[in-house]
Parts: structure tokens; C-alpha cells; sequence
């Protein structure tokens, strides 16, 4: 089998906010206070320096986020991934502004201020790091930003 050469930066680059900006879906890995772990899938808005997601106030997820900022996220697939290690803010409605979550609601297909059954808290994530990787060639190289500054 023929490997594809590993990309360079500047691609790597492109390739990555491409899928920040396309993709709609991804997994959030988040920890309670007792270490207990939790994975869940939610789609997001990439605003170009952030993530935006939604899920109910009492959730795990959404519990953990109010008591740990902290986040693990994963998007694309296994042979295309990017990972992203963040710190999560909630925002209030009244804060995001109607602009803003009209943009999540049609990108996402979802509205969370529709939901009645559980309030929504929405979530913007800043990442402090991200990596990304297709092949095990490309795992040298795969960290495009550190601490919260993109590299190249």
C-alpha cells in the first residue's frame, strides 16, 4: 500500500480550519469532579478563533463544563482527525446574541433556545491546543497550535 507523503504545515493548516468551518459534528470528552469521564457527540459553530455548542444546563456534559472548563475535542474521522484540548465558557443567550445563535441554529440544523423540555447552556470552547493527523507519518508535526497560538 502506498502512503500519502505527510502534508506540511501550510496545508495541514488549511486542511484543519477547512473542517472547523464545514464540519457540524463532534465528540466532547469532559470529566466530573470525581474524575468520572464522559463522551458525547454535539454539533458546533466555529467562529474562526472558537467553538460554539449547546446541551442541557443539568446534562453531564453540561455540568462538568459549569465545574471543570476543561475539554477534550475530537472531530473528523479516525484517518482525518483533529484534535482539540480547550477550555469551555458558558454564555448565557443574552449574551450570544440573536445573530450569532441564528448562525449555530442553521448550521447545526438545531435551535437550543427552541427546547423546552431541559434549558440549553451554550458553551464557546477556546482551544489552547490543537493537533491534526491522517496517517502515522504525520504524527511528527501534528501540534498546529500551542497555547492558544496557531503555529507557522
Amino acid at each position: 500500500m502506498t502512503k500519502t507523503p505527510p502534508r506540511e504545515l501550510a496545508q495541514r493548516l488549511r486542511d484543519t480550519r477547512a473542517r472547523l468551518e464545514n464540519d457540524v459534528d463532534l465528540w466532547a470528552a469532559t470529566s466530573s469532579a470525581q474524575g468520572d469521564t464522559h463522551l458525547i457527540p454535539l454539533s458546533f459553530l466555529w467562529d474562526g478563533s472558537a467553538l460554539l455548542v449547546s446541551t442541557p444546563r443539568a446534562s453531564i456534559t453540561g455540568r462538568n463544563l459549569l465545574a471543570d472548563s476543561r475539554v477534550r475535542i475530537g472531530v473528523g474521522p479516525t484517518r482525518d482527525v483533529v484534535l482539540i484540548d480547550g477550555d469551555a465558557q458558558p454564555v448565557e443567550v443574552a449574551e450570544l446574541g440573536a445573530q450569532t445563535a441564528d448562525a449555530f441554529a442553521a448550521k447545526t440544523g438545531f435551535d437550543p433556545r427552541e427546547e423546552t423540555d431541559a434549558p440549553y447552556q451554550y458553551f464557546r470552547i477556546v482551544p489552547r491546543r490543537i493537533q491534526a493527523w491522517r496517517e502515522s507519518n504525520e504524527l511528527a508535526g501534528r501540534t498546529l497550535m500551542r497555547d492558544g497560538d496557531w503555529l507557522g
